[in-house]
């Protein structure tokens, strides 16, 4: 069993040990023949820091693949969440319109910058961020919404746009699960000011660690690559006109990524295969909520996810966790909501945060596991355990009834 096979978090990995008992883990990275090739390479040359060749032509081939201006390649997802609030110039007194059901680094990067998270509720057709509750959610303080493709689903860009161009406001999407993902035949990550992507050890294209953004603005562009690399003028060595940061990747991590990149279709293609084995497979099971995709998006195939309504279905999706696991199958529960989490309940509070769909939501999602090289055999092997949980607690309610 790799060092992978146990749980991945979307930003920091689970401090638990596989046991021998676990068979089926959640996520596992997808590394191919190129990808040693090309690290080799980067070894070899000597430039192993963030000057090698491999960083351009990533950040060259990346921005093409999401159809931006240009990207620039960070060191993990966080930080690019971060150096997008800092190149907007986002900071102290300022707000920024966020969901609550996200990676609680969307929050987080909010707060780095001295701004405060607003935490608005999701729309139960998308999962993401509900256009109809950011106006109410718009004060003169407001400078910025923070758009999540959550599990891989476009937010609806047209319409969070529009309410931006209204009030004056920056567009940032989150699109760190969303790889792939298009919202109107676009792909995600330049469908506002920027896009900011993540290649932990869980995500389709991975270095283990690693982000990117992605900007039309050329200016904007260059304010964050000042800002990534120390504040230092690019044209004049060791003179820092601001305080930057040192947010800058690899050669070696930009090497893995450009093999990635090049298996991109291949990986996206698998894990669609995989998603429609998994709806197919569960398909008629009582309890069981789909996640929904709207008719002008194509969810990128990051984790499966689904929900559970635990009196339909049986139990709870806490208890089908815990059956699944001692079946050595790994699952996760959906992100605690970040207005639940100790560092923002007081913010919460004050704003009368009041989120229904994203308490339901979170308190009833699973994530099934998903990655490039699971076996049909273990898809069906997962869908026959959940098939036959449900029934053993169908049949328990109905003695309990």
């Amino acid at each position: 069993m790799s060092d992978f096979a146990h749980s991945l978090d979307r930003d920091g990995p689970d401090e638990r040990r596989p046991t021998a008992s676990r068979r089926i883990p959640l996520a596992q990275p997808d590394l191919g023949v190129n990808e040693e090739a090309y690290v080799l390479e980067a070894l070899r040359s000597g430039w192993i820091t963030s000057r090698g060749k491999f960083v351009d032509r990533f950040e060259r081939e990346f921005a093409d693949a999401v159809g931006s201006a240009g990207a620039l390649a960070v060191c993990n997802g966080t930080s690019a969440l971060y150096l997008a609030m800092l190149g907007l110039g986002i900071g102290p007194g300022d707000e920024v319109l966020v969901p609550s059901l996200s990676f609680v680094a969307t929050a987080n990067a909010v707060r780095f910058a001295g701004a405060e998270p607003v935490f608005v509720d999701i729309d139960p057709a998308t999962w993401c961020i509900d256009p109809q509750a950011l106006a109410a959610a718009i004060t003169p303080r407001t400078r910025a919404i923070l758009a999540v493709h959550l599990y891989g689903h476009p937010a609806d860009m047209d319409a969070i746009n529009v309410i931006a161009a209204q009030h004056g406001l920056f567009v940032v999407e989150d699109a760190a699960e969303a790889f792939g993902a298009t919202y109107k035949g676009r792909p995600v990550g330049a469908l506002g000011d920027v896009g900011v992507f993540s290649f932990y050890g869980n995500k389709i294209l991975t270095a283990g660690e690693g982000g990117a953004v992605t900007a039309a603005d050329p200016r904007l562009l260059a304010r964050m690559r000042l800002l990534r690399g120390q504040g230092m003028d690019p044209d004049r060595q060791y003179f820092y006109p601001v305080i930057g940061h040192n947010f800058r990747p690899t050669n070696i991590a930009c090497a893995l990524l450009c093999a990635q990149l090049e298996r991109a279709p291949t990986m996206l293609s698998r894990r669609r295969q995989i998603f429609a084995l998994y709806r197919k497979g569960l398909a008629g099971i009582a309890g069981i909520g789909r996640q929904p995709v709207t008719p002008d998006a194509r969810q990128s195939p990051w984790l499966f996810s689904m929900t559970i309504d635990a009196v339909v279905f049986g139990m709870s999706r806490d208890a089908l966790m815990a059956r699944l696991a001692a079946l050595g199958i790994e699952t996760r529960p959906f992100f605690i909501p970040s207005h639940q989490l100790p560092p923002y309940l007081d913010a919460a509070t004050r704003q009368g945060a009041k989120l229904p769909v994203t308490d339901r939501v979170a308190a009833s999602g699973i994530n099934l596991p998903t990655f490039t090289t699971l076996p049909d055999a273990a898809i069906a092997e997962i869908c026959a355990a959940i098939r036959k949980l449900a029934s053993r607690g169908e049949a328990a309610l109905q003695l309990s009834a």
